[in-house]
């Protein structure tokens, strides 16, 4: 990382005359504002730590505050003592091993720090695309942290779109973070319900506002409840004093008794960032990188070995597959089938998902699976194998695990079903990176949180689930087109995901079902295709069935040949949870995804970001009949030039896909 330290002020508190101003309530207010000036922080000691945002002079986060108490030793704000302040102006540049936005990341903010007259601090990062605060602790030993107070109060009466979480009745703060996100008034949220973040906040004007966390290692996740009002409070799920095994098909953990704490931690450290993204217009908010910057650097010093690409899986469509001599199933045959496909169409890797082992002991495989074999025939097709496990077993077994995967040449594991985030979960997360790092195995987390910074700390930590995607499509209607705009908006903020698209049986919105083994999407083939730009994922999976994609070999060779990294990311036109257009560079070539909710839509694409020489367009996008007839496309080529115009017309819960070579 190439750091450019421009400017450096550190001032007293009783001194510094351009931080410190009087208050119509008489408090010390210390202020900092962004590179740009457009973004303000306000901060003062009232009751507890205070602090207010304004956004071209107007309060967009009304007076919220800050606190945190430790056992035995006070809270932050007991002595209401402020005993010094410090503002750094920072330039900086982060280069990313694995760009899922864009390779070379501008950290450019101001940074303000406070001092107390107890062991404490908190550190304001105030960006022009978002603000950011931390607690930190110089005690010595360890704490037990008893409660952090963050507060969110916003003005006016605005609207958020929430992901809502039911809970268990064991634990309320179980969830895999798969839950659909609901768009109602904050003063409207139930006071019984939680969500989690990110979410965004949508007053009746621009800006936006998401908010979420970063950094977050030894401590649980953020979750928020009414407040009363426009206003949102934090709740942590307990300290587990005891967990129990929930027996089943996919076992897991699950606390049977919580602590009337949240963290038992380290005393001298820094506790995760608080974050608020700020988006003067609804397509800067796909494009925000605030919470990978914010991330704690990479602890991977060697990522050569990272390499991130395209990988097929069979698990949506159940390894339902035809027009071949074998019995389709979990099996050696229907692997090969899967190899021979990922060779034929430019994909890098397959994955063995659940059923290639017994979930509880992965050194039973399947007597219907020769390892040796599969591992020998993909070495000599060129493609990788990817193991699927379940978390549970793999940290039972990880060392062992981890060095049978080596033998078997798997440079990718997924690991699924934690549905936690207190600080045992958070430190299982670590840990598992850890080991996985250190055998330079690459993995992506399931049915848990998002990346929250997570995938900068641990580069080949390269996605993560935690939404709700193309598998629940096999027994509900949740999923529509409409949400998929909105994951762009709203999942996205905290990290890649992975949403699993590539589905080839599609529905319209009259026709759409979930039909087990025929799985198929609501909206448009296009629609599917688009997500590969749209949505951030370095391991980007297709989950259609082979048997069909053999039948369209055009199609399959353009999806096969969509990058999964970017040298740089923008968003040309878009409306939360309606449409998006997002275009994306790799190297000299450029690639253009668009979707639309059920609403049909016309897009004017203006390509003035081209350079000024021709490029070959390969254009997918819906066919004439896709308002009926769902998996109706057209593969269109011809060639373009810088500012040209170029008119797309999306179907209902459609979309479109560009691909744009350079000429040489």
């Amino acid at each position: 990382m190439m750091k450019i330290k421009l400017v450096y002020i550190q001032v007293s508190l009783l001194v510094c005359s351009i931080l410190i101003a009087g208050t119509a309530m008489g408090k010390d207010t210390l202020r900092v504002q962004s590179p740009s000036g457009k973004v303000g922080v306000k901060v003062w000691m009232a009751e507890k730590l205070a602090y207010e945002v304004t956004y071209e002079g107007r309060t967009i986060i009304a007076p919220s505050f800050i606190d945190m108490e430790i056992a035995g030793k006070g809270t932050l704000s007991a002595d209401r003592g402020i005993r010094s302040a410090s503002v750094v102006k920072v330039n900086e540049q982060i280069t990313s091993p694995v760009p899922e936005k864009r390779r070379l990341i501008p950290d450019v903010y101001n940074h303000l720090s406070l001092r107390f007259r107890q062991p404490y601090t908190v550190e304001f990062r105030v960006y022009d695309d978002g603000v950011a605060y931390r607690i930190g602790t110089a005690f010595k030993g360890n704490i037990i942290v008893k409660n952090e107070v963050a507060e969110f109060n916003f003005p006016g009466n605005p609207t958020a779109y929430f992901p809502e979480t039911p809970g268990r009745a064991h634990n309320s703060f179980s969830t895999s973070f798969e839950d659909l996100y609901v768009h109602r008034k904050i003063a409207d949220y139930p006071a019984q319900n939680m969500t989690y973040t990110p979410l965004l906040i949508a007053p009746a004007s621009n800006p936006k506002i998401a908010i979420t966390e970063s950094d977050l290692e030894a401590y649980p996740g953020l979750f928020l409840k009414s407040n009363g009002g426009a206003s949102l409070k934090a709740v942590f799920p307990p300290y587990p004093l005891a967990l129990k095994v929930q027996e089943g098909l996919y076992s897991a953990n699950r606390v049977s008794k919580g602590a009337d704490y949240i963290a038992h931690t380290a005393g001298s450290r820094t506790f995760p960032w608080r974050v608020m993204m700020i988006a003067a217009e609804d397509k800067d908010l796909p494009v925000n990188d605030i919470v990978y910057r914010l991330g704690a650097p990479s602890r991977v010093q060697d990522v050569s070995w990272i390499k991130p690409g395209n990988i097929t899986d069979e698990w949506i469509i159940d390894v339902n597959l035809f027009n071949v001599p074998f019995k389709a199933g979990v099996n050696t045959a229907s692997y090969k089938y899967y190899i021979d496909f990922a060779s034929r169409f430019g994909f890098d890797r397959i994955m063995m998902d659940a059923g290639w082992s017994d979930n509880n002991d992965l050194f039973k495989v399947n007597p219907n699976i020769n390892m040796d074999t599969l591992v020998a025939y993909a070495r000599e097709k060129g493609v990788k194998i990817a193991m699927w496990t379940l978390a549970l077993t793999l940290e039972r077994q990880l060392d062992s695990a981890l060095a049978q995967f080596k033998k078997w040449d798997v440079d990718f594991i997924m690991t699924d079903f934690i549905e936690r985030d207190d600080q045992l979960a958070v430190e299982l997360h670590h840990r598992i990176a850890k080991a996985c790092a250190d055998s330079r195995i690459m993995l992506m987390f399931h049915g848990t949180f998002p990346p929250k910074g997570f995938n900068r700390t641990y580069p080949h930590a390269i996605t993560r689930e935690g939404v709700l995607g193309s598998e629940y499509n096999i027994w509900g209607t949740d999923v529509s087109p409409g949400h998929d705009v909105l994951l762009a908006f709203t999942r996205m903020l905290a990290g890649p995901f992975d949403y699993e698209p590539g589905l080839l049986s599609n529905g319209t919105k009259k026709s759409f079902r979930p039909v087990e083994g025929h799985v198929m999407s609501p909206g448009t083939r296009a629609h599917q295709l688009s997500m590969l730009v749209v949505y951030d994922n370095p391991m980007q999976f297709f989950s259609g069935n082979p048997s069909q994609g053999y039948l369209e070999p055009a199609y399959m060779e353009l999806t096969g040949s969509i990058p999964t990294v970017w040298d740089e990311t923008h968003v040309l036109d878009a409306k939360v949870g309606e449409w998006i257009v997002t275009s994306r560079r790799n190297g000299d070539n450029w690639y253009i995804g668009g979707m639309t909710d059920w609403t049909a839509r016309d897009i004017n694409l203006q390509l003035d970001f081209l350079d000024n020489v021709g490029y070959k367009a390969t254009i997918c996008r819906d066919g004439i009949n896709a308002d009926k007839y769902a998996s109706d496309y057209v593969i269109e080529h011809m060639e373009v030039q810088q500012h040209a115009t170029m008119k797309i017309h999306m179907a209902p819960g459609g979309g479109f896909l560009i691909k744009l070579e350079k000429k040489q």
